[in-house]
């Protein structure tokens, strides 16, 4: 009979436990389950397989490091990512610059790191043509077929558009065809003399070639951009306002550098990490936006 109150204390620890954390948890918020966060990524890679598999690793470091789940998206057009972080159905958003300007441009969304390439963070718009096109610049594109990616991309429409204008060149007046599709479409058809010439970026012609998808000796550039700012990972409106979720992103963020060490499919191929970055850092890309006509003044 002794031992009956030491056999009481000893079944009713398990619950006493329990009921403490239980309590700890209602007493601190940030120890109990957070909602996931919605990742949307562009269609950086040929198809959503790839693409989805390609940075799922990244989703899953941002999850480890925040404790809580990220899930990832994939987006099919950069219009359309620019849109899903502007309507709540992305919170995070790895995005091209103009995409990233519309966002902040339409809804307050707002870039907290800018992601390196080779480590820089910038690269550049090109036009693209088969050697055997007798195309050597754009000036000799008068009356040829021209492909540009869709409308919320930076180097397949904004900036060669910009750059087309700063020429006194209309693209319907000035081209015989002008077409819409992806970066990947545009380096195949250009390749295989589908199509005259087209706006794309270095990174994914260098991506295509190392992949064997297209022969470098079938592309050749025709024009290149000034440097531009790099892709942005920017959080919605609503999340921006949260001073210690962004700190901890821009945390995670800036140890992807060092965590591709062991990790190296973080990222694809030649990228290298991430840094810090504002909104004034996307400036080049607003003014096109606005020298275009495409962005107008609030």
């Amino acid at each position: 009979m002794k031992n009956i109150p030491r056999l009481f204390a000893t079944a009713l620890a398990p619950l006493a436990t329990a009921f403490t954390l239980l309590f700890t948890a209602f007493a601190n918020p940030a120890l109990a389950a957070e909602p996931p966060l919605k990742l949307g990524v562009g269609l950086f890679q040929p198809d959503r397989e790839k693409n989805d598999a390609t940075y799922r690793p990244l989703a899953n470091y941002l999850s480890a490091k925040l404790n809580r789940p990220v899930e990832l998206r994939t987006v099919d057009s950069w219009e359309g990512l620019a849109k899903s972080l502007a309507n709540g159905e992305t919170d995070l958003a790895l995005m091209g610059p103009w995409g990233y300007v519309l966002a902040n441009h339409q809804a307050g969304a707002q870039v907290i790191s800018t992601i390196l390439y080779d480590g820089k963070p910038e690269y550049f718009a090109i036009m693209i043509t088969h050697p055997n096109s007798g195309i050597n610049s754009p000036a000799d594109l008068k009356g040829r077929t021209f492909a540009f990616g869709d409308k919320g991309s930076t180097s397949g429409y904004l900036i060669p558009l910009h750059y087309l204008m700063t020429q006194g060149i209309t693209p319907e007046g000035y081209f015989s065809k002008v077409v819409h599709t992806s970066h990947q479409a545009i380096e195949t058809q250009v390749t295989q003399g589908v199509l005259d010439a087209g706006a794309d970026y270095n990174r994914n012609r260098n991506a295509m070639i190392e992949q064997g998808l297209i022969k470098p000796e079938l592309s050749k550039i025709i024009w290149t951009s000034a440097p531009l700012p790099n892709d942005a990972f920017a959080v919605s409106k609503t999340l921006s306002g949260d001073a210690a979720l962004i700190k901890q992103l821009q945390s995670a963020l800036n140890g992807v550098g060092e965590a591709l060490k062991t990790q190296p499919n973080l990222l694809p191929a030649h990228y290298t990490g991430f840094v810090s970055r504002d909104n004034a850092f996307y400036k080049p890309i607003r003014d096109a936006g606005l020298a275009t006509g495409k962005l107008q003044v609030k």
